[in-house]
């Protein structure tokens, strides 16, 4: 079963980058806009990790995490909290309430969902799959190293984080633009051609001889690791 992430975020946009990202990383996202929401989602299923926004209607992220951390049953969840206070007495204040990280708008996605995996790691390693495998191509999140068809395969770290995002979902397709975001983060302002220099890249490093492909062009619309690639292996 994927990890549930309860997204506690009373501003719309930031919710809905949150959701799209968590979803496209494999996670189940509950959403709530206040205190209240959250904890009565909370009571209807405990969740693997918590996204809590420090500024909320009515009950402020901090009471929430101070409240979470005296009841026994949600005692042990990982939160992170996310604020736009980034001044070191803010961050720890918020520590020390007992959030396990502390994450700064505007964020990095690509730097968040790295934090989110390393929480859940310690918090439960069954969460989190250490190794993604499609086809012959192999590529370990632990020890970030790349195998195909038993040869290793050395990447940039551009490269390596492109082809992990494609190869979550094999048969998917990802605009440009979602790549960037993805794997670049939404706060790095560069060309979508990049997206093709790269592309370009890895496909050199993935491909040798005679072997297949597993990167699709989709005219018009973007790239996808391609499911077929999965399929005949």
């Amino acid at each position: 079963m994927p990890a549930t992430i309860l997204v506690v975020e009373d501003e719309g946009d930031i919710a809905i980058l949150l959701r799209y990202n968590l979803e496209a990383e494999g996670f189940r996202v509950v959403t709530a806009e206040s205190g209240d929401e959250a904890q009565q989602a909370i009571a209807e299923k405990l969740p693997d990790l918590i996204l809590l926004d420090w500024m909320l209607p009515e009950i402020s992220g901090i009471e929430l995490c101070r409240r979470l951390r005296a009841r026994e049953e949600t005692a042990r969840v990982p939160i992170i909290m996310l604020t736009a206070r980034g001044e070191e007495e803010e961050r720890v204040r918020g520590l020390s309430t007992g959030a396990d990280d502390y994450v700064v708008k505007p964020f990095s996605v690509p730097e968040l969902l790295a934090r989110i995996h390393a929480l859940l790691r310690r918090a439960n390693p069954n969460l989190v799959t250490a190794a993604l495998k499609v086809g012959d191509l192999e590529l370990d999140r632990t020890t970030h190293r790349v195998r195909r068809a038993n040869r290793d395969v050395h990447l940039g770290p551009t490269e390596y984080r492109l082809l992990e995002y494609l190869m979550r979902h094999p048969g998917r397709v990802y605009s440009r633009e979602q790549l960037l975001d993805g794997v670049w983060g939404n706060d790095v302002y560069v060309d979508e051609r990049t997206v093709d220099v790269h592309i370009g890249r890895l496909r050199r490093a993935i491909n040798r001889g005679k072997e297949s492909d597993p990167i699709r062009t989709v005219r018009g619309a973007g790239y996808a690791f391609d499911e077929r690639f999965a399929a005949v292996a």
